[in-house]
């Protein structure tokens, strides 16, 4: 990809790879709605610069359409309207790859950046508790 300097990851995502399951909401950062995984860290590519991730192996919601925290979301019906549904799974993957049982106070802390308009907290924790069942 041979972005313009000041191209951030998301907008090169979605605009030139045509992968639009990352969303832009808030494009400052405090959402989460960007998440994406870059070489397996949880990174908000509303304000990545698309030229400094070289190399680094970049993971979307594309990349996990078959994950098993998906399936999780989906039976635990652990969204409402959806939009922040991306970031929510990427962070949820990123956080189950490093700790496969996280406790409550593991999932909160590793899903604080993610924000969820419609509340489905509670959901999004039984979704990751859940996510090998």
């Amino acid at each position: 990809m041979h972005s313009e300097v000041g191209t951030t990851l998301a907008e090169a995502l979605r605009d030139e790879l045509s992968l639009t399951g990352t969303k832009v909401a808030c494009a400052e950062g405090h959402c989460g709605a960007c998440t994406v995984l870059i070489d397996g860290v949880p990174t908000l590519s509303c304000i990545t610069l698309v030229h400094t991730v070289g190399d680094a192996k970049v993971t979307t919601i594309e990349g996990l359409r078959d994950h098993p925290m998906v399936h999780a979301f989906v039976r635990e019906d652990a969204l409402q309207c959806g939009f922040c549904t991306p970031g929510q799974i990427v962070s949820a993957v990123a956080l189950v790859d490093a700790t496969p049982k996280p406790s409550t106070e593991e999932i909160r802390h590793a899903m604080a950046g993610n924000l969820c308009r419609c509340g489905a907290y509670p959901k999004i924790e039984e979704a990751i508790r859940t996510w090998q069942d």
